[in-house]
């Protein structure tokens, strides 16, 4: 039998809905890879294309814990709006860009992210990712 995760109510043992993510990247290829290593663990991956539609989808989906934002977008740089995903809900930001460079890693950092993840990335990357969200979250 395959483990996955669920979130939790406080108020009930059981588990009440899977958990979701974010994966805010105008490369659709990029969330169905996603997509597919979280679907391994019983997560939900929801997808934006672009700044703008991640905020909206975020705001209708405010029980999301963790965020894939590329930082190279059609309508701006990611780093620029973590502080606004933040504003929305409690949610884990995590950098992914093919520009893995010290200074997009400074700003991602600086700007709020919580982590950085350079493209390409394993799967084993995403799922030690997950792994280390849920456990911060828990504890």
């Amino acid at each position: 039998m395959k483990s996955s995760f669920f979130e939790y109510n406080s108020a009930s043992p059981s588990p009440t809905r899977p958990l979701k993510t974010l994966v805010i990247d105008d490369e659709s290829d990029m969330y169905y890879l996603l997509r597919n290593i979280l679907k391994q663990r019983g997560i939900e991956a929801l997808f934006a294309g672009s700044i703008e539609e991640g905020l909206q989808v975020l705001e209708a989906n405010p029980d999301t814990f963790l965020v894939f934002l590329d930082n190279r977008l059609p309508d701006g740089l990611g780093f620029q709006c973590i502080s606004l995903l933040k504003e929305i809900t409690a949610v884990t930001v995590v950098m992914m860009t093919a520009y893995d460079t010290s200074y997009d890693r400074k700003m991602a950092l600086n700007n709020g992210a919580d982590d950085f993840i350079g493209k390409p990335f394993t799967k084993e990357t995403i799922l030690k990712m997950i792994d280390q969200t849920l456990l911060q979250r828990t504890s």
